[in-house]
């Protein structure tokens, strides 16, 4: 049976190369990077380069690079390391709706201790409204963070223009802008300081790279308290023995990139744009959640009418389709997506949607099996499904109940990795 992965926001394939480039390091050059003797001095190099290679990829310095496990991790050493940091100068954090619970998550216990956090709304298509950021910033404001692009719907954020913002109203002299690069870095050319944020994360498992590393970009100057404590790696702000094969893997991962990026951009949009193009041909009641113009090229995001999401992806599975529903918390609650849910999806629509996200790896071939099987899978749910059989009898839809709210989206979500 053909195999067709279109999960590559949870994970990307490993690029033979970035392998390669990491076995040695597992088996021939194994010491620790804070020794002294010749095997820590070979893994202290390969640090120090991949820090360089990483750092390369952004338009960064190395110094400015603390290199964490995941994603998840690098979220929350800047959201509650800034909030530590800067407390006694305001206690105020704006972000979006619409962030990964690795940012919404930490904001709730900080709110506890008796934070302030203001959730900017979202559009339709998921833009967050710059105005609404100009009047929430005040002056004991000291963080915002909003995501480069989103993980579930891929509507990329004017951050520069958000940062001009932010910058330009002066409240303060210390508000720290943290974007959330995860989805765009692979896919996006990013240049922190053509963006002008103060700091920014990105992870290696979703750009071709291994799980276990990722990176947190400070710009110099910005301080942060450590959250994990008891060495001196990373510049003592992140303790812990390094992760040297797979930091090598993302050092080489970002160098790769680097030199494919634009090739490879342009022939994963063309995926996209034909899974966006051809899938309302063959499918009616198919609606596109999230920008159109302003979108990751590897992102595309469909709600279907009248079909339920678990048994949507069972029977995609079946035929050896790996898609995704949103984030994961989603998935396992059976909740409508705190992202869709702050777009205003219809509750009864929005729980039949569906993410692709595509790579490199992907073909003509692959989009062309989606686009002969998918269709085949919602006409059979679709047979079996009593709302769409009452729509056909009475041109009517039945009303659904009331959506989840924001606030409890995700009371009950614990996400481990972007």
């Amino acid at each position: 049976m053909k195999q067709v992965y279109l999960d590559n926001q949870s994970n990307t394939k490993l690029d033979k190369k970035v392998f390669d480039a990491m076995i040695p390091f597992f088996t021939d050059y194994y010491g620790n990077p804070q020794s002294i003797y010749s095997l820590g001095a070979a893994s202290k190099d390969v640090l120090d380069l991949a820090r360089i290679q990483v750092a390369n990829f952004i338009n960064a310095d190395a110094k400015e690079i603390i290199f964490t496990s995941c994603a998840t991790e690098s979220n929350n050493l800047i959201i509650k390391g800034i909030a530590e940091s800067l407390k006694n100068k305001g206690k105020h954090i704006i972000v979006s709706v619409i962030e990964h619970f690795s940012i919404l998550n930490p904001l709730k216990r900080l709110q506890k201790e008796g934070f302030e956090i203001t959730y900017l709304s979202v559009d339709s298509k998921g833009n967050v409204n710059a105005d609404e950021l100009k009047n929430s910033l005040r002056k004991d404001t000291i963080l915002v963070s909003i995501q480069h692009s989103n993980t579930e719907v891929g509507t990329i954020q004017d951050i520069k223009k958000l940062v001009d913002i932010v910058k330009s109203v002066k409240v303060n002299d210390f508000i720290v802008f943290h974007t959330d690069a995860v989805s765009s870095c692979g896919c996006l050319p990013i240049d922190v300081k053509d963006l002008n944020v103060d700091a920014l994360t990105f992870s290696s498992s979703v750009m071709y790279g291994p799980k276990g590393a990722a990176a947190l970009y400070v710009k110099r100057g910005v301080r942060l308290v450590p959250q994990i404590e008891g060495g001196v790696q990373e510049n003592s702000q992140r303790s812990g023995t390094e992760n040297i094969p797979a930091i090598v893997g993302f050092g080489k991962a970002c160098e790769i990139a680097k030199s494919e990026q634009s090739v490879n951009t342009q022939k994963i949009k063309e995926l996209r744009d034909k899974l966006i193009n051809e899938l309302p041909k063959k499918i009616e009641y198919i609606y596109l959640n999230g920008a159109l113009e302003n979108r990751s090229p590897c992102n595309v995001n469909f709600s279907i009418e009248f079909v339920e999401g678990e048994a949507l992806f069972l029977l995609l599975d079946a035929k050896g389709i790996m898609a995704a529903s949103g984030s994961a918390c989603a998935n396992k609650n059976l909740k409508l997506s705190h992202v869709l849910t702050a777009m205003n999806v219809d509750v009864a629509i929005g729980q039949g949607s569906i993410v692709f996200t595509l790579s490199k790896y992907n073909t003509q071939e692959d989009i062309d099996y989606v686009l002969e099987e998918f269709p085949k899978i919602v006409s059979k749910l679709r047979e079996m499904s009593p709302l769409y059989s009452y729509f056909l009898q009475t041109g009517k839809r039945k009303e659904a109940g009331p959506g989840t709210d924001f606030e409890h989206a995700h009371d009950h979500c614990h996400i481990s990795e972007d």
